[in-house]
C-alpha cells in the first residue's frame, strides 16, 4: 500500500485526511511503530485511529486513560465473584481436591478478565487507540512504554502472552500535560491542527449530506473564526457538525446573527465562552 492508496482507502471510509496525516499513518504501519497524536480536542485524533481500523478491516480495541488508571485497568484482572462462586461450588460438591489444587483452578482462562492491552495482544492484527494518554500517570506511561517495546505481557499465573503480530498502535492526547518523552522516542510523531475552511467544508458536507455548501461554508467560517477567541474550549469539527446537524433540524439554510446566537450552544459548552462570542461581535459579522 502506497501514502496515495492509504489516503484514498480513508476518504472512502469518511475521513478526510491531509499529507501531514496520511504520511504519518502510512510510516506507522510500515515502519510497525506507534503513532503518537497530538492537538487541540476535535481535531480528528480519535476519528484517524477508528477510520485507519475500518479502512484496513481490522477491529478496534481502544484504551481510554483516565486519571489514576493503573495496569490492571488496561491488562487484565481476575473475576473474583466467580472465583468465589467456583470455590463454594467444589465446598457444595464436597471436592475432595487438595487445596492446592483448588487454589490452583482459581487462577485458570476461565476466570481471566481481560482488558484492552492484552485483548490488543492477544487478537491482533488489531488497531490500538489509547485515548487522551496524557490523563495517565507517569507511573501507567512507564508501564505502557514497556508492553509497547516488547508486545508482550506476563501473567504470573498462565506464564507470557506475546502478540503474533504486533498491534497498530495509536495514542492521543489534548496536551493537558507533557508526555514524557521516553513514551514520545518510541513513537512516531504528528500534530494535527483543526482543518483548513475547504477541508472543513467537505467534512461538513460529507457528514450532514443535507447541508448546502453555501451553509457549510458559513459554519466552518463561524466555527474558524471562533477558534480564533480566547474561549475556555474552542469549538472542534465535532461541533462544526452538532452545529450543521441543529440548523438542518431547524430547517435553516443560512446562518445569520440570529440563528447564530438560538443556536450556540451546539458549538459552545460553556457560558463564558458563549458570552464572549456574543460580544466580539463574530456572530454578527458573520451574518453580514
Amino acid at each position: 500500500m502506497t501514502p496515495d492508496e492509504l489516503a484514498a482507502e480513508l476518504d472512502r471510509v469518511g475521513y478526510l485526511p491531509d499529507a501531514g496525516v496520511t504520511t504519518a499513518a502510512f510510516l506507522a504501519l510500515k515502519m510497525h511503530r506507534p503513532l503518537f497524536c497530538e492537538g487541540e480536542p476535535g481535531t480528528g485524533k480519535t476519528s484517524l485511529a477508528l477510520a485507519l481500523a475500518q479502512a484496513l478491516s481490522l477491529p478496534l480495541i481502544r484504551l481510554q486513560c483516565h486519571e489514576g488508571i493503573d495496569a490492571s485497568q488496561a491488562l487484565y484482572d481476575w473475576d473474583f465473584p466467580r472465583q468465589l462462586l467456583h470455590l463454594r461450588a467444589l465446598e457444595a460438591a464436597g471436592s475432595t481436591v487438595d487445596p492446592d489444587t483448588a487454589e490452583a483452578s482459581l487462577y485458570t482462562r476461565r476466570f481471566l478478565l481481560a482488558r484492552p492491552l492484552l485483548r490488543a495482544l492477544e487478537e491482533s492484527p488489531c488497531v490500538l487507540l489509547v485515548d487522551e494518554v496524557d490523563r495517565a500517570d507517569d507511573e501507567f506511561e512507564a508501564f505502557l512504554l514497556e508492553v509497547l517495546d516488547s508486545n508482550t505481557v506476563t501473567i504470573p499465573e498462565l506464564g507470557e502472552i506475546r502478540a503474533l503480530v504486533p498491534p497498530i498502535v495509536v495514542l492521543t492526547s489534548n496536551r493537558t500535560r507533557e508526555v514524557h518523552d521516553a513514551l514520545k522516542r518510541r513513537c512516531l510523531y504528528h500534530w494535527l491542527e483543526h482543518p483548513d475552511l475547504p477541508r472543513e467544508v467537505e467534512i461538513i458536507r460529507r457528514r450532514q449530506p443535507g447541508v448546502t455548501e453555501h451553509l457549510a461554508t458559513q459554519i466552518a467560517t463561524a466555527v474558524g473564526k471562533l477558534r480564533d477567541l480566547d474561549l475556555l474550549k474552542p469549538p472542534g469539527v465535532a461541533e462544526s457538525l452538532d452545529w450543521a446537524a441543529a440548523l438542518l433540524a431547524l430547517g435553516r439554510t443560512e446562518l445569520d446573527a440570529e440563528t447564530a446566537a438560538t443556536t450556540l450552544g451546539a458549538v459552545l459548552k460553556y457560558r463564558e465562552d458563549a458570552t464572549r462570542a456574543v460580544a466580539s461581535g463574530v456572530l454578527g459579522r458573520e451574518a453580514s
